[in-house]
Formats: structure tokens, sequence, C-alpha cells
């Protein structure tokens, strides 16, 4: 039977990165729609509001609209509902929003969403506006609260947290570690003649890419996960001037993976980004990187 035999629980929001105050509303959506007998629908948006209306001031993505789907699918959703976000959506009143999207669409019997949730144009809708509809289209609206600790969980923080290279701090809102997805491409292969081979990223979109330095994490690409010492930066040790993610794969010379889509993921910042003397230096400092990377992953 589909939503709109039946009806459904609506929970809305741009729900970029799907970090942990996310995850905690749609878990309460999803309670409140098996207490009904209700699939649960999450209403997101695309491209990002601000990008429409404020494009100089939107926000950089944390997640490729596929992996917020997975994501939203992963913490509860039975749908996604992606809308569109066109000027001609943003021109939308709130009573527009309403009426199309959540009575025409989606036939909602409640709406779940954050406490500091804003729509329509110039977004003039509030959670207060959702219940005077509510009354009217006959749906319950719940506001859930997003702080679960000193600050909200929110996008924001995660961004900063990730600009300034403080992968763990991300890690802990997002509720997993941060990663980046793209396709293994050619580079200088320069570390194959240092010894360290690496793997160059071509990245998808225009995710957040931490801070300049070197972090131990893993390279995942299929089913298979290898521990590396990952490289973001410039390289100003031989004067580069493209920014790059780079990653030797621990003990493996032998993987071919041009043209391989592959995730980064961080786990812990080592160090900044340093220039050396000479090779010699750089040499024995990649090692050191190496070893670090060992320890933070648990290897021997």
């Amino acid at each position: 039977m589909s939503a709109e035999d039946q009806g459904a629980v609506a929970c809305i929001g741009v729900f970029d990165g799907v970090h942990l105050g996310h995850r905690a509303l749609i878990a309460q959506a999803r309670a409140i729609a098996d207490a009904q007998g209700l699939p649960l629908v999450v209403v997101t948006f695309d491209p990002h509001p601000m990008a429409v209306v404020r494009p100089e001031l939107a926000p950089p993505a944390l997640a490729t609209l596929a992996e917020r789907r997975f994501l939203l699918f992963d913490a509860g959703a039975d749908d996604v509902f992606v809308l569109p976000f066109t000027p001609e959506v943003a021109q939308w009143s709130p009573e527009d929003f309403i009426h199309r999207v959540l009575h025409d669409s989606i036939h909602a019997h409640a709406v779940v969403v954050g406490e500091n949730f804003r729509f329509g144009h110039r977004a003039a809708g509030t959670v207060d506006t959702l219940r005077e509809a509510g009354e009217r289209y006959h749906f319950d609206v719940i506001e859930v609260g997003l702080a679960a600790d000193a600050e909200p969980w929110s996008s924001t923080r995660v961004r900063t947290a990730i600009a300034a290279g403080d992968v763990i701090e991300a890690a802990r809102v997002l509720g997993r570690p941060y990663d980046v997805t793209g396709t293994v491409v050619h580079g200088d292969h320069r570390g194959r003649e240092l010894g360290f081979p690496t793997a160059n990223l071509a990245w998808a979109g225009t995710p957040v890419i931490p801070a300049d330095g070197v972090y131990a994490g893993w390279l995942v690409v299929g089913a298979d996960r290898h521990p590396g010492a990952i490289s973001v930066g410039t390289n100003p040790q031989f004067a580069g001037v493209e920014r790059r993610i780079e990653t030797y794969v621990l003990d493996r010379d032998d993987l071919d993976l041009y043209g391989a889509e592959v995730t980064i993921v961080f786990i812990e910042r080592l160090r900044g980004q340093l220039v050396f003397e000479g090779l010699p230096a750089l040499i024995e400092q990649m090692g050191l990187d190496v070893a670090r990377t060992r320890e933070v992953l648990g290897l021997r």
C-alpha cells in the first residue's frame, strides 16, 4: 500500500551530513510512524536552499545527494522525498509548501521537524505555522530539540571541525568518521619514487575538504578497506599549487586503483603540512607518519 493510499509520517529537513541530531529527529519520527502503522517519508531539498536563495553564502556539502539518501534510509526512512529546490520553489509561500508537499504528495498524518525549522518564501514559515495548518489539514506536528550537549548538533559545527582538521570532533557530531568519495587519477607519480606510492583522489562535487596536513585513515574500494596515511594539501615541498588528497596504502605497492571509485575515511589528524630541508628529511618524516598511522588504527 502506498503513502498516497494510507498517508504517512513526514520528517522534514535539509539533513546535510545526516549527523546525530538529524538521526535523533528521524528516530522520533520512526517511532511515531511505527506507533501509527504508517510509513516514514523523509523530505529533503536539493540543492541546499541557500544555493538558490543566497548562493554566495551556500555552505559546501557534507555529502552528495546519493550519499544523503543512503544515510537517510540507514537512519530509518521508508522513503525519501527529494524536493528540487528551484527559484520557483523558493517563491512558494509556507501554505504552498504545506499544500503541495505535505498534503497533496505525502498525505501527512504527522509532521516531525527540528526546533529551528523554517520554510517558505523568505523563511516565513515556522513550527507554529505548521501547527496552525495541521488543524486544517488534520496532521499533528511534533517539534524536536536538537541539542544533546552544551552545543546543538549542527552541520555548521561539522564543517567548522573538518575545516580545522579536527576530524575527531566531526566524527563525534556525525556519529561516524568523515569521508570523501572520488575517483583515483594519475598524479605526479612522485610518491612511488620516494618509496610511498599514493592514490590521488579526484573528488566528486564540492565536499568539505579537511585542513591541509597528514591524517590516519582508511581507503575503501568496493568491499575492501585498506589502512592509509593520507596527505591533504598543495604539496609545497615541490611547489605544488593544486590541492590534493593522496593516500599511501600501508604495505601495498601492488594495488592498481586508477579509475576506481574509492572512499577516503579520515580518522585522526597527525600533523600539519610541512616543508623539509631536503628529501632525506621528508622521507624520514613519511616513515614516522606511517608508524603513527599504524598506532592510530590499532595495527601492528
